[in-house]
């Protein structure tokens, strides 16, 4: 099939035609979240990110298997080679099984990922299942020359493998100036190299996470997952490998260098990466006391927030920048995106007030879908698709307001557009029945307060502010009736 979507390739630098190794079929991997705390910022905006690329294949006609891991082993405190499995720290801290740890976390995190409205992805495996696989990834790089055994843990031999092959050609680093930055080998004599990195690490005794291997009681290095399971369910060679571009070193780096070190050639064929998101300009982080979890945002609870935000407001700030651009958190930033989406959910709402005309005059529909298509086909340019949104709510505003009109022709057209465009690829959603009912309850209560003002008015003999309120109330469609307790009211539909 004939594809028409350009994406930009981490590893070659510049956007390319998408054509996947096997049309219709298409594999992709990103990488999930590490399950030992509460989904954050920086989990939603790779979530939503590739959420919006699985959407736009599926609609092109792509038949799409979607593998998204969860690392619950094998992710060390310090670096992907040293400390305590973080996973098994908060299992000790706490008193828990670590399997317990990754399910509450893991369960989060999917409560998240649907209130944001994240497709679940084809296949979700998790690095604690898939040990063996890991395993025989570590034995074949062995066999081919490329690592060692070292005090019972293995070890990727990155000075060699750059001999035959180059080590960084996704970074664009060179391995001189990584060996200049690396530390010291104090505490790591065991390795040859200070860049060599953990492929199987020898557990020691308090360690819990533990499995047999044919160089002892271990545990794989966070690098191995991605690779072993993404061959696993994607075969030897697949086409998206996606993730935070914090991850391209060492992650993918090192991810590369394991599957040309086992099977001779690279596994993907693109590679794409999403920028970060920093708070009023810093990098978010624990350290810097500006970390706040998804839930915080939902309910705002957090000391940065100064109101709650729905994840639809979330999903809809995020989507405002391209993928590849940094996302920077403000309460201002976050309001004007809830200003914005409501602009556009209100223009939704209007359509189905508005009385076809026999022409369309005084704005253009032709045009709107074929624009929106572009900006996706031009590396998911999720703002300009946004921007046709808000030239169609403008559109829709005029009509409401009389200064132009729709053919009933265009008007099933402008509801085609934000069906495909707002919410199956965008992947917005209407508002939830709990939040509508909620709605309802304060607008309820809001005509409450202004019929008890008319009532008071007629109880003071005020017959004119009595009879304008309830004029006001009939022509905006209430049916307003005098009981002899007080009133009732309804609107009418």
């Amino acid at each position: 099939m004939e594809s028409k979507l350009v994406i930009y390739n981490t590893l070659s630098r510049r956007k390319e035609l998408f054509v996947p190794v096997d049309a219709p079929h298409v594999g992709m991997y990103v990488c999930g979240p590490t399950v030992y705390g509460d989904a954050h910022l920086g989990h939603a905006r790779p979530a939503i990110t590739f959420d919006i690329l699985f959407r736009y294949l599926t609609h092109l006609g792509y038949k799409v298997r979607y593998v998204r891991n969860m690392t619950d082993v094998g992710h060390l405190e310090h670096d992907a080679d040293e400390g305590e499995d973080k996973v098994g720290k908060k299992a000790r801290l706490e008193q828990l099984e670590p399997m317990e740890v990754a399910e509450y976390y893991a369960n989060c995190y999917h409560d998240a990922m649907r209130a944001l409205n994240v497709l679940p992805p084809s296949i979700e495996p998790r690095a604690s299942g898939h040990i063996i696989e890991q395993e025989q990834l570590v034995q074949e790089i062995m066999d081919n020359g490329y690592a060692y055994v070292s005090e019972d843990s293995v070890y990727f031999d990155v000075v060699k493998y750059n001999r035959d092959y180059r080590y960084g050609i996704l970074s664009g680093r060179n391995l001189e100036d990584v060996l200049h930055a690396s530390r010291e080998l104090d505490g790591q004599e065991e390795k040859r190299h200070a860049v060599d990195f953990a492929l199987w690490k020898k557990a020691h005794p308090e360690h819990i996470m533990r499995w047999p291997s044919p160089w002892g009681d271990g545990f794989p290095g966070w690098h191995c997952e991605c690779t072993a399971m993404g061959r696993k369910y994607l075969g030897n060679h697949f086409d998206i490998h996606g993730g935070g571009m914090d991850l391209i070193f060492p992650h993918h780096e090192c991810e590369i260098a394991q599957a040309v070190a086992s099977q001779g050639d690279q596994m993907v064929r693109y590679w794409m990466h999403n920028n970060m998101i920093t708070v009023n300009g810093q990098k978010m982080g624990k350290s810097y006391q500006n970390f706040i979890n998804l839930n915080e945002f939902f309910h705002g609870s957090h000391k940065l927030l100064t109101q709650a935000y729905t994840p639809m407001t979330i999903r809809f700030f995020i989507l405002q920048a391209h993928y590849r651009s940094t996302v920077d958190f403000s309460n201002e930033a976050l309001q004007a995106a809830e200003k914005g989406l409501q602009r556009i959910t209100e223009a939704i709402g209007n359509l189905n007030r508005i009385v076809p005309a026999q022409v369309t005059n005084g704005i253009e529909v032709k045009g709107l879908r074929e624009k929106c298509y572009e900006a996706m086909n031009d590396d998911l340019n999720t703002p300009i698709v946004i921007a046709g949104l808000f030239e169609a709510a403008r559109m829709i505003n005029s009509v409401v307001d009389r200064k132009a009109t729709i053919s009933a022709v265009d008007l099933e057209e402008m509801k085609a557009v934000f069906r495909t465009f707002f919410y199956e690829l965008l992947g917005m959603k209407a508002e939830s029945d709990e939040n509508r009912k909620a709605r309802e309850e304060a607008y309820g209560k809001v005509v409450d307060m202004v019929l008890e003002r008319r009532r008071q008015a007629k109880a003071d003999k005020d017959w004119a502010t009595s009879d304008k309120i309830r004029n006001d109330l009939t022509a905006w469609g209430f049916e307003i009736k005098d009981t002899k307790d007080g009133f009732t009211w309804k609107l009418n539909k």
